[in-house]
């Protein structure tokens, strides 16, 4: 008796903590698995604490607004009832209608199965945050507000987390332990490479993606490292306002991705990434290429400069996604996300009504 008392117990602990084993996800070519099943107590209460704030703004406010916005493929006949005053006289099924001698009209549901695939960009600029967040904290948050979202609308949330490669892929499931999962990989997951190819992100969606979905790239937007550094010295002989943020490739398969799924595109940015600081002479490293370079801040005109050029790439950043029909949120490190991500809801909710 003590002995099946024992295993009952085991069996119940763990089915209770069964999202702590290593994820059995489907990894890219060159992907890593989880190296453990033991995650640290510090782990769990970070990814804790994230459910419980992403849940309560999902509960009150967003999951209706993610159910009006994002619509499913079609709609399904269901059954036939009983016309009442004020249905559609177009929903009016005429051959029930003569066989029964009164009206009867055709009811219909929305097909509202979905999938949202999230695109999470973990290149070494992620890391930087000049306040209490890094942009890889917010973009964890982020992505468990929509997870949370779709999950509650009963939608599939799938995960790609890419840096110079597909580090990972996490194919589309539901469920709320499936969330946590995805939490974990976004937060937790070391990547193997530093630099970014938003390129091979898409064009792997492409592949393991055949039917529409909700595509989710959360970024930076600051740019192709991957590329060669003869591409990138190119660019920047031209001026090009793209080597600042989109490569030309990267915006090309965007468009085309754009084409077959719902892309939105998350950005997300420090208010030091956009306006230097007045704090004298820094030595800066750029976290993916290793390039040390040396700037005077305290150089009122450099630093005006240097506002106008971001503001300017950031201008160029909206109207290439406005061209490619993509929907964009721009989000900062250092200001609550609740209002620009119920901001984006509404706006775009306006926009399906006309």
């Amino acid at each position: 008796m003590p002995n099946d008392f024992l295993k009952r117990t085991r069996r119940r602990l763990r089915a209770m903590f069964e999202w702590l084993e290593p994820e059995q996800a489907t990894p890219a070519q060159g992907a890593t698995q989880a190296r453990g099943s033991i995650i640290p107590r510090d782990v769990l209460k970070k990814i804790r604490q994230i459910e419980i704030r992403t849940n309560r703004l999902v509960t009150e406010s967003l999951a209706g607004q993610y159910h009006s916005v994002f619509k499913g493929q079609g709609m399904n006949f269901e059954e036939v009832r009983e016309y009442q005053p004020g249905d559609e006289v177009r929903a009016i099924d005429w051959n029930v209608t003569a066989r029964m001698n009164h009206p009867f009209v055709k009811k219909f549901v929305e097909e509202r199965e979905l999938t949202v695939m999230l695109l999470v960009d973990l290149s070494g600029s992620g890391l930087f945050g000049s306040g209490e967040q890094s942009k890889r904290e917010l973009a964890a948050e982020i992505a468990s507000v929509l997870a949370f979202s779709a999950i509650r609308n009963d939608d599939k949330v799938g995960l790609i987390l890419f840096t110079e490669t597909v580090e990972k892929y996490i194919p589309p499931r539901k469920g709320r332990r499936h969330v946590l999962r995805v939490i974990r990989e976004i937060l937790f997951h070391e990547p193997r490479q530093r630099g970014t190819n938003l390129n091979g992100a898409l064009e792997f969606l492409s592949r393991v993606m055949t039917h529409r979905a909700i595509a989710v790239v959360v970024s930076d937007f600051l740019g192709q490292t991957a590329t060669s550094r003869a591409d990138i010295n190119l660019h920047l002989r031209r001026k090009a306002i793209l080597s600042d943020t989109l490569s030309q490739t990267s915006f090309t398969a965007l468009r085309q991705v754009a084409r077959r799924h719902d892309v939105v595109a998350v950005q997300i940015t420090d208010r030091f990434e956009l306006e230097l600081p007045g704090l004298g002479y820094l030595v800066l490293k750029d976290a993916e290429t290793g390039e040390v370079i040396e700037v005077n801040s305290g150089d009122e005109r450099k630093r005006i400069a240097f506002a106008r050029r971001q503001a300017l790439a950031q201008s160029e950043l909206r109207r290439l996604f406005r061209s490619a029909g993509i929907d964009a949120i721009q989000l900062h490190t250092h200001e609550p996300y609740a209002t620009p991500l119920a901001r984006f809801f509404e706006t775009r909710e306006r926009r399906r009504r006309r």
